[in-house]
């Protein structure tokens, strides 16, 4: 059974991250980074995400996202994870076996205030 969608709405900045399933590393080579970042450059056109930062490391990453739409935010996130997991169990001959991901992204509301 497929997990309910969060509600996500549009118009706000987010912290969003993933991390590899216990912490392994994932991207090993600058092909590994690179192939992560065509699936990026996808996902915003996919569904018209702006993208204002993101950084990728060893096993993880971090993305700021502004979606336009209520839930494009949980959209864009599911098709990047399912989409990078799969190219990646490919590119490694895995068979689609294991997770890639520690489990589902996570996602914050990027807060304005500013902190004395």
């Amino acid at each position: 059974m497929p997990r309910t969608t969060r509600h996500t709405p549009g118009g706000l900045v987010y912290h969003a991250l993933n991390r590899a399933n216990a912490r392994a590393k994932i991207f090993l080579s600058e092909g590994d980074y690179q192939a992560f970042e065509q699936v990026l450059v996808e996902a915003v056109e996919r569904v018209d995400m702006r993208l204002l930062a993101y950084c990728v490391m060893p096993s993880h990453w971090h993305l700021v996202l502004w979606p336009r739409l209520d839930n494009d935010l949980s959209r864009f996130m599911q098709w990047l994870t399912v989409t990078h997991a799969r190219r990646w169990h490919t590119h490694r001959h895995t068979g689609g076996s294991g997770h890639v991901y520690q489990g589902r992204f996570k996602s914050f509301p990027v807060q304005t205030e500013s902190y004395s």
